[in-house]
């Protein structure tokens, strides 16, 4: 446990940074699960729509290093293969 006063606040700001991390991985699995879902489901107007807000989650979880940029990029590119490989 901290034993002094700046090893209390750091453990307090980890904590919230913790929360905070959780809560946006939690929406880019969400985003994901949508579009495979989509893929899923076999509409492909609606797996490309939700694809490009996917993207934009992704890259904006990215950038804020919660994933790393080729994790991003590798989740990416398997979710455009899936949309891309649907029937028309």
């Amino acid at each position: 446990m901290a034993n002094s006063a700046q090893a209390e606040k750091r453990a307090r700001q980890a904590e919230v940074r913790r929360a905070h991390n959780m809560s946006l991985r939690s929406t880019l699995r969400t985003a994901i699960k949508k579009v495979r879902k989509a893929v899923a489901a076999g509409d492909k107007t609606a797996a490309q729509t939700v694809f490009n807000s996917a993207t934009s989650t992704i890259d904006r979880i990215a950038d804020k290093k919660i994933i790393h940029k080729n994790a991003a990029a590798r989740t990416k590119s398997r979710l455009s293969a899936a949309v891309k490989g649907m029937a028309v």
